[in-house]
C-alpha cells in the first residue's frame, strides 16, 4: 500500500509539473505575440511565405508541450502496469 502511494505521488507531481510548464507557455507566447504585435511586426515583408517570427517559438515549444501532455496523461505507465497486473492476478 506504502508503494502504491508512492507511486500516485509521482504522478502528482508529473501533473502539476504539466501544468505549470503549461501556464509558462501561454504567458510567454502571449508576452511573445504582443510584443510582435505593438512593436510593428506585424508588417513586415517576409517575402513570398509569411510567418511572423513567435510562430516558430510557439511551434517548436508547442511540440515540446504536447509531448509532455502525452507522457503524463495519455501514456501513463502507472495505470497501464497497474490494470496489467490485476489482469495476470485475476487469471490466477
Amino acid at each position: 500500500m506504502e508503494n502504491r502511494d508512492e507511486e500516485l505521488w509521482k504522478l502528482a507531481e508529473a501533473r502539476v509539473g504539466f501544468k505549470r510548464h503549461l501556464s509558462t507557455y501561454l504567458s510567454v507566447n502571449v508576452l511573445v505575440w504582443l510584443l510582435w504585435y505593438f512593436t510593428g511586426s506585424y508588417g513586415a515583408n517576409y517575402g513570398d511565405f509569411f510567418l511572423p517570427w513567435p510562430a516558430w517559438m510557439t511551434f517548436g515549444w508547442g511540440i515540446g508541450i504536447t509531448l509532455h501532455f502525452l507522457g503524463v496523461y495519455v501514456n501513463n505507465s502507472y495505470y497501464s502496469v497497474d490494470r496489467e497486473y490485476e489482469k495476470l492476478k485475476n487469471k490466477k
